[in-house]
């Protein structure tokens, strides 16, 4: 059966191959050094004797490469294939990347457990289980020793081994979602070895893809995101190589922006932000004291202002420091001490009103009116109810009401 050489040797990028067969655009070679799509990684990219590979994928009579368009060739041909040697380069990086991101996880996470990953051009994911609560603290100290084992040159290597053997070893982790060759009699093992070639591997994974020869080759990491795609499953998004340098680049760039902005500089943004938060906490909780005296002030003021109207004692008018809500507890607080019905209108973005009645009037019976006349819409109980999206300003709704008093 004819089959793919990439993953025992991913260097090779230029090869020359037999076709064994041609259908359409699809194309079948007595062996192949192109990754076909699996396990997380994408197909390789290149050409194949001449013309563009869009497609590689595992088939039951070998690996089939499809083309751009169809191939003048022949069963029994020489060709050449031409692997595109930056993305093979990039998935070679991307794929180890993730394989020291779960030794990383294993040595910080509480309960590890596999879950799969995934490249694409932009970032790499990789699915994990955990007990532990992964908030930023923990995002960092894995991205520090994700970098730390790129930084420390450990050896990668892979081999064949009898997968009941494999199966058999507690320190070699299997992803049986996604990993190809578990059901077979054999299993490539990919190490990621001790420094300098001893003490305790990084990690010792089952994997049938591409990878770099050492953890220096991998380049910057940078984590870009966490969240949880379900099924118990925590997900990190990182970048490699160029885009996690350029990520790198932009966050410092903010970072540079917002410690000018703040007049301070990067080291102290921090302490200097949390000081701006305490500030405005302040301001906030000052403003909030005032606008309260001032509508207080206001409600006092209406109190003369009250009118007879079907038989009761009507207050109506605008209090423009308060919010709906606590219109609503200030008209019910007064209905019945300052007058039968209370009607208080205000401004959040559109006019609203509040109305709080005793007994014998009905307050969400105003609402109606006022929603009639005017549009928008509420509602609430004989005692309580409040009105919004009013089409007129607070002062013709109170005045409205005025007018219809007797």
């Amino acid at each position: 059966m004819t089959g793919t050489k990439a993953p025992t040797g991913p260097y090779t990028t230029r090869f020359e191959a037999v076709v064994e067969q041609v259908s359409d655009r699809a194309v079948v070679l007595d062996e192949t050094y192109f990754y076909a799509e699996g396990g997380g990684q994408p197909a390789d990219r290149g050409t194949l004797a001449g013309y563009e590979v869009t497609d590689v994928q595992h088939a039951d009579d070998g690996v089939v490469h499809t083309l751009a368009e169809t191939p003048d060739v022949t069963a029994g041909e020489a060709v050449a294939g031409c692997i595109d040697e930056s993305f093979r380069r990039y998935c070679m990086r991307a794929h180890t990347a993730s394989h020291v991101v779960y030794g990383a996880g294993r040595r910080l996470l509480d309960d590890f457990g596999y879950g799969g990953f995934d490249i694409s051009p932009e970032k790499v994911r990789v699915d994990f289980t955990t007990t532990t609560d992964i908030d930023d603290g923990v995002l960092l100290e894995l991205e520090r020793l994700v970098n730390q084992a790129v930084w420390e040159s450990r050896p990668v290597s892979w081999e064949t081994r009898p997968t009941a053997d494999a199966l058999e070893l507690a320190e070699i982790a299997f992803n049986t979602k996604t990993e190809e060759g578990i059901d077979g009699e054999t299993v490539r093992v990919v190490t990621v070895g001790g420094t300098d070639g001893n003490g305790d591997p990084w990690d010792v994974a089952a994997c049938g893809g591409t990878h770099v020869e050492n953890t220096r080759e991998i380049g910057p990491v940078t984590v870009l995101e966490r969240s949880n795609p379900g099924e118990g499953m925590t997900r990190v998004e990182f970048a490699v190589g160029r885009p996690a340098i350029e990520r790198r680049i932009e966050e410092k760039a903010a970072a540079f922006e917002a410690a000018a902005a703040a007049e301070t500089n990067i080291a102290t943004l921090p302490e200097h932000v949390q000081s701006l938060h305490s500030d405005i906490a302040a301001l906030e909780s000052e403003q909030a004291k005032l606008r309260e005296q001032l509508a207080k002030r206001r409600i006092d003021e209406l109190r003369d202002e009250v009118v007879e109207r079907d038989g009761g004692a009507w207050l109506a008018g605008t209090v423009e420091e308060m919010g709906p809500n606590d219109l609503s507890e200030t008209a019910a607080e007064m209905a019945g001490e300052a007058a039968d019905v209370v009607a208080l209108a205000g401004r959040d973005g559109r006019t609203f009103v509040a109305v709080a009645a005793a007994d014998g009037f009905d307050a969400g019976a105003i609402v109606e009116d006022v929603t009639d006349e005017f549009g928008g819409g509420g509602g609430g109980s004989a005692d309580t109810a409040q009105g919004g999206g009013i089409d007129a300003a607070p002062e013709r709704v109170v005045a409205s009401l005025r007018e219809s008093s007797d």
